[in-house]
């Protein structure tokens, strides 16, 4: 059973490779070049598919990069307005604390004026002991006359009041010296819990910030990597550009080479029958565009605009970072004609990732001209039409990563672009 399955997919190998070259030879040389275009078309697509993801990845990236760092700003000013109430907490925990030294100050005093009653208390009882107790009554009786009897009496009245004044302090001093000690306890854990409250507040901010700023370095990454990717994939399309223009080329040259030997052959048939030498005036290959070699471009709008945007490194409006801005920009009205600089072969008529609707002519030896941010709908050729300077190919608009309506220029010279200024003066 083994054996036969393998003879089975030997067999159908060698009938594969016998079928293949029949097929192949069956094409004209321009149907191949067809078929490399189509399966480069699809790949195109692809990456273009690849790259408007990338483009798309970047956007979320970007924006949730700047909702994070919006949200570190409004922490920032949160933690500036929590330092506003810590210093009103410590001015509040000073003030406890002077009002603290006073109360213990006057506790100290309450405290020294019970000690005082106290040692006069002592002493009288002390007094009392030793003498005896001693009897109003006696006192009062013993009296030599009514006169005596009155300052006697006075007298008495005098020490019993003294006594009732010296109890009923040492009670008010008492309860004060209580009243104090809660209010003492009170302050004090009130100090606690603000140091407390103050130290968990600033504690719960800083982590939040910290953990903002955690994020921003990962945004920060994850948008290094994509900027990476996104270029890389430009690089990728604009190799495909290239392929896809040599092998339109090929095509062209291929298309004009059948239609010559089949000139030739009807030619020799009609003189084969007797029919004379007649010769056949659309079989001739078409006189080819000489290709650009350099000098001046026409200007690639209808009327000369300002310029909004230098050719160089600046702030990228979007992500605030330094990057190559890689052409000039034309700030002009939407809808405002787009002029193809050179005669050219139009390689690229497309949404081109952050360019928006793109077209891309190839002149020649190399030399490319890019028009981006065109209009939706404001296109006006195909990939594999030829043009002429001065033809109108597209519309201005604002598609893509663009902060308003304007001209993306580019001149590119083997794929890499230069300064298109010198190329327009």
């Amino acid at each position: 059973m083994k054996k036969s399955l393998l003879s089975l997919v030997v067999t159908a190998g060698v009938a594969g490779t016998m079928l293949l070259p029949q097929q192949s030879y069956a094409l004209s040389e321009s149907q191949k070049i067809q078929q490399q275009l189509d399966q480069l078309k699809k790949q195109q697509s692809a990456a273009q598919q690849k790259a408007n993801e990338t483009q798309n990845e970047m956007k979320q990236v970007t924006q949730e990069k700047q909702q994070t760092e919006a949200e570190v700003k409004a922490l920032v000013k949160q933690i500036e307005a929590e330092n506003l109430k810590m210093n009103e907490l410590d001015n509040t925990i000073s003030t406890t604390k002077d009002q603290l030294n006073d109360n213990a100050k006057q506790l100290d005093e309450v405290k020294a004026q019970i000690e005082a009653r106290d040692v006069l208390v002592k002493s009288r009882l002390r007094l009392m002991y030793m003498n005896g107790a001693v009897s109003y009554a006696d006192v009062l009786l013993s009296s030599t006359s009514f006169g005596d009897f009155l300052d006697r009496m006075n007298a008495l009245k005098a020490i019993v009041a003294q006594d009732k004044e010296i109890l009923e302090a040492n009670r008010r001093d008492q309860e004060a010296k209580e009243a104090k000690q809660k209010q003492i306890e009170q302050e004090l854990k009130q100090v606690s819990d603000l140091y407390a409250q103050r130290a968990a507040m600033k504690a719960e901010l800083l982590a939040k910030e910290k953990e903002k700023e955690v994020k921003i370095a990962s945004l920060d990454k994850k948008e290094k990597d994509l900027e990476d990717i996104s270029e890389d994939q430009e690089q990728q399309l604009l190799a495909y550009a290239r392929k896809s223009s040599a092998l339109a080329a090929d095509k062209r040259k291929a298309a004009a080479a059948e239609a010559a030997a089949a000139a030739a052959a009807a030619a020799a048939k009609a003189k084969a029958n007797g029919g004379g030498s007649g010769s056949s005036g659309g079989g001739a290959p078409a006189a080819q565009t000489p290709a650009f070699s350099g000098g001046r471009f026409g200007y690639p709008l209808a009327k000369v605009s300002p310029m909004s945007s230098d050719f160089g490194y600046r702030s990228d409006p979007f992500t605030g970072k330094k990057k190559l801005h890689k052409g000039i920009d034309l700030a002009s009205p939407n809808g405002t004609s787009i002029l193809a600089a050179e005669e050219g072969e139009v390689i690229v008529a497309s949404w081109w990732s952050g360019y928006g609707n793109t077209v891309i002519i190839d002149h020649g030896n190399g030399y490319w001209t890019l028009y981006g941010h065109i209009r939706n709908g404001g296109t006006v050729v195909e990939k594999g039409d030829h043009v002429k300077r001065g033809q109108k190919v597209a519309e201005v608009g604002s598609t893509g990563e663009s902060t308003g309506n304007h001209l993306h220029f580019e001149v590119r010279i083997n794929e890499d672009p230069v300064d298109p200024k010198p190329y327009l003066k």
